[in-house]
């Protein structure tokens, strides 16, 4: 069994750490409403559409960096996988700018629309949570050159975080007649 490289311990503790504060943040800054607070902002309202469009374009990133690793263009695999983690903090960003500043809203639809809109949000949220200690393992990995480890993780991340961003779409697609803009 291969030891654990130096970049990878020293790199352990920031996974474990963002691993819980990210989840953790998100939910307090979820709970937060600057204008139930008394702060003078406006609602983001125009962020949803934006958030739910990065998610998209997360999606075809990833599956265009499956497709660069398996042609052997290892370097337009890693500048896409870059844009792929910027694509999640922005998504991040903006989905707590527009929660810190609007309304939570409400489905709308019935009957077994409404169970299907559930099941895909539910199971989005958690596997947002635990995607995040999966993308940064296979970075690290990545960065530290151990590739036969990489890959390994990387056959779990990828479908996992694929889910994420597809759902996210669809979850915007499902619940954005009812925004109320």
């Amino acid at each position: 069994m291969e030891s654990v490289t130096t970049l990878e311990k020293k790199y352990n503790r920031w996974i474990i750490l963002l691993s819980v504060a990210i989840p953790l943040v998100v939910a307090l800054l979820f709970g937060v409403n600057l204008r139930k607070l008394g702060f003078d902002v406006k609602p983001l309202s125009f962020l949803p559409p934006i958030y739910a469009t990065i998610n998209g374009i997360c999606a075809i990133v990833l599956l265009l960096a499956v497709w660069a690793i398996k042609n052997g263009k290892r370097q337009l695999h890693e500048r896409l996988m870059k844009v792929a983690i910027i694509c999640g903090v922005a998504f991040l960003a903006m989905y707590v700018a527009y929660h810190m500043t609007s309304d939570s809203t409400k489905y709308g639809g019935e009957g077994a629309l409404k169970y299907i809109y559930y099941f895909i949000l539910i199971t989005h949220i958690l596997l947002s949570i635990v995607i995040i200690p999966f993308v940064l393992i296979t970075y690290v990995r990545a960065l530290a050159a151990r590739f036969d480890k990489h890959r390994k993780i990387a056959k779990i991340t990828f479908p996992l975080w694929l889910y994420v961003a597809v759902t996210g779409v669809i979850v915007y697609l499902m619940i954005s007649p009812y925004y109320p803009y």
